[in-house]
């Protein structure tokens, strides 16, 4: 359930443009406010469709064999922020509102996209980078996958064949 909660002195803190209409700094803002929130960040794990969450919420996966940065527009870019907005975002949509994973997939990945425009970059290349990665990770045997990883994405997909082998990786670590 949403609350309204006072905006304490460190959220005022976070707001360095305002402006009521879509604007590139305020995104900049949303960014990095919403990657300051995450308390931990995983890359030890194997983690199908890239990246995932804890069911606490606490912690963002992104798949060990997803390079941190790539090179966009001839320039070398970190990319971990812009997935950890994406899990963020769709980690809390999922809990506050209940959404259906779609749902709230498609909504992370519309913000993840703003904010990758927002630095200047372009969706069609990054983009590129995410899904011929992804291509990778579905393929690979999963061997690390962490027992609090929050499954609603698989299971709201109906990929059980993925769920089974997330299982077995879960009970086969030591």
């Amino acid at each position: 359930m949403l609350v309204q909660a006072p905006i304490s002195a460190e959220t005022e803190k976070e707001v360095h443009t305002k402006s009521e209409d879509i604007d590139q700094n305020v995104m900049s803002d949303v960014l990095k406010a919403v990657v300051a929130r995450v308390k931990k960040i995983d890359r030890e794990h194997d983690i199908p469709y890239i990246a995932g969450y804890s069911q606490n919420g606490e912690k963002v996966y992104i798949d060990r064999h997803l390079p941190r940065s790539a090179v966009l527009g001839g320039k070398r870019v970190h990319t971990d922020r812009f997935v950890i907005l994406h899990e963020a975002v769709e980690k809390a949509l999922l809990d506050e509102l209940g959404l259906h994973y779609l749902h709230a997939h498609q909504i992370a990945l519309r913000t993840e996209r703003a904010a990758v425009e927002a630095e200047g970059l372009a969706w069609r290349e990054y983009n590129a980078f995410t899904k011929s990665h992804e291509r990778e990770i579905d393929d690979e045997k999963l061997r690390k996958v962490p027992d609090d990883l929050d499954l609603t994405p698989y299971r709201n997909e109906r990929d059980f064949q993925k769920l089974q082998q997330m299982m077995a990786a879960i009970r086969a670590e030591p």
